[in-house]
C-alpha cells in the first residue's frame, strides 16, 4: 500500500548510547552492533552517523509508488532534497526537509515484496 508511514531511522554521533535509551524507553529490541542496527527486525534503523557528518536527528520513510516522481513533486511543493535518490539495491530511497525544516523519507521497495 503506497503513500502510507511504515518506517523510521534515528541518526546519531553515538550508536549505543542511542540504542540504550529507546531500548529502554520502549522496551525495543535494537541489534547491538554495526553502523546500521535494525529495530524491532524491520520496524526501523539507528543509523550510526559518527564516521559521517556526526548530526543527530529522527525521520519518518512513506512508501511510495516512485521515488523520482516523489521527489519531483516534493520540491516543486517547495521541499529541498537533503539525500539524492538511492538505489541501494532492494529499495530505493531518498531524504527531504519539508518547508519548515522537518526532514523525512521516501522509500520504495523493489523485488516481490513491491
Amino acid at each position: 500500500m503506497p503513500n502510507v508511514m511504515n518506517y523510521f531511522e534515528v541518526g546519531t554521533p553515538d550508536a549505543e548510547a542511542t540504542r540504550a535509551f529507546y531500548g529502554s524507553l520502549f522496551d525495543w529490541q535494537i541489534a547491538d552492533s554495526g553502523d546500521y542496527r535494525a529495530v524491532g527486525g524491520d520496524k526501523g534503523g539507528v543509523w550510526d552517523r559518527s564516521n559521517l557528518d556526526g548530526e543527530s536527528w529522527a525521520i519518518f520513510y512513506v512508501q511510495v509508488d516512485d521515488v523520482r516522481a516523489t521527489l519531483a513533486k516534493a520540491t516543486e511543493l517547495g521541499a529541498t532534497v537533503l539525500v539524492p535518490f538511492s538505489d541501494q539495491g532492494p529499495v530505493e530511497f531518498a531524504h527531504l526537509q519539508d518547508p519548515h525544516g522537518n526532514r523525512f523519507g521516501v522509500w520504495r521497495p523493489k523485488g516481490p515484496t513491491a
